[in-house]
Formats: C-alpha cells, sequence, structure tokens
C-alpha cells in the first residue's frame, strides 16, 4: 500500500471519531466528527510517515529549511520528528511567554534572520493557530517557506496564507476522509 494511503487509513482507524451530537472544537465550531492527529500518530512508526510526508511536500514545492515548528502543542511532535529525519532544526512557540527565566515564547532552534522555516500544524480548521504561528516566526524574524498541515478540514487558511503569499500545501483535507467540510454538517 503507498505511504499515502497508509498515512490516510491510519488517520481514519485512529483518529477519526464520530459523535450522535456535535462537540466543541478549538475553532469554536461545532462537528459530529472529531480528528485526533496526536492519538492517531502516538506510535513511532506512523508519525514518521507523517513527517516524511510533511518534508515531501517542502521538497514538492522546492521550500528548502532550516528548521521545523509551530504551536505547541499541534506542531510538537512534527517539530521533532521532521528534525530526526531531515537532521534539521525544530522549535515550538508557546502560546504564553513562561513568565519565567528567559521568558522566550520560540522554544528550541533560534530563529532570526535567514532562517527558513517549514511550518507545521496537526489538524487546522480555521487556520487561526497556525496563522498565529507564522506572524510569531515572522516577529522572530525568519521566513516562512511552506506551511503545511496533516488535515485541513475547514478550508479556512488556504485563503489567509495565500494572502500572506506563504505556500500552503496540506496533506490531506476533509474530502480524503470523507467528512462533510464544516457548515454544511
Amino acid at each position: 500500500m503507498p505511504a499515502r494511503d497508509r498515512l490516510l487509513d491510519i488517520l481514519r482507524s485512529k483518529g477519526m471519531t464520530s459523535f450522535d451530537e456535535p462537540v466543541l472544537l478549538a475553532s469554536g465550531n461545532r462537528s459530529r466528527y472529531f480528528l485526533d492527529g496526536k492519538r492517531a500518530l502516538a506510535s513511532g512508526p506512523d508519525l514518521r510517515l507523517a513527517c516524511e510526508a510533511m518534508a515531501a511536500e517542502a521538497d514538492a514545492e522546492g521550500a528548502a529549511f532550516d528548521a521545523a515548528g509551530g504551536l505547541t502543542l499541534g506542531a510538537d511532535q512534527f517539530a521533532h520528528g521532521i528534525a530526526i529525519v531531515r537532521e534539521c532544526g525544530w522549535f515550538v512557540i508557546r502560546k504564553q511567554p513562561k513568565g519565567r527565566g528567559t521568558d522566550r515564547r520560540v522554544e528550541g532552534m533560534p530563529l532570526g534572520p535567514g532562517a527558513r522555516v517549514l511550518l507545521v500544524d496537526d489538524v487546522v480548521t480555521t487556520g487561526g493557530s497556525i496563522v498565529t504561528a507564522y506572524e510569531r516566526v515572522v516577529a522572530e524574524g525568519a521566513e516562512v517557506v511552506l506551511a503545511t498541515t496533516l488535515v485541513d478540514r475547514g478550508g479556512g487558511a488556504i485563503g489567509r496564507f495565500a494572502d500572506l503569499g506563504v505556500p500552503y500545501r496540506p496533506l490531506f483535507t476533509h474530502d480524503d476522509l470523507g467528512i462533510p467540510a464544516l457548515g454544511t454538517e
């Protein structure tokens, strides 16, 4: 079975849950379908498969990168996994400054002018979290060469990244998973 088909099967079998009544999502939307990307990829081989697929998206786009990362908690596993499979840097962005010690928002590889970043996330609905990560990366002086996600289930990030002039390539969409787009359920 091709790697893409295996990864889609993993997402459906290990990460997808359907409910009789809609549940609240991080985006504020409600859906009867919940996709837990962290649970789906909780084994090393499954996570490796996803990280290799995300790095391959960068290759397909011709987007060379020095580090992979994004907003914690959706990006952490991909940042670390891609750093291993591609021998590059990783970083994660705190939602709030720690309030002690160095009080950094960005942990891991320091970002600055000249750093090229592969921005990653797990499940995106409106794109709010991944755009917040983009803003923090740019504020650090780095360049986002590509944004990629495991699943885009709402389509909201596509236009947002187009407006920013950054290529955006989700591995899968709601159509691939056979679930309705948010707002159409």
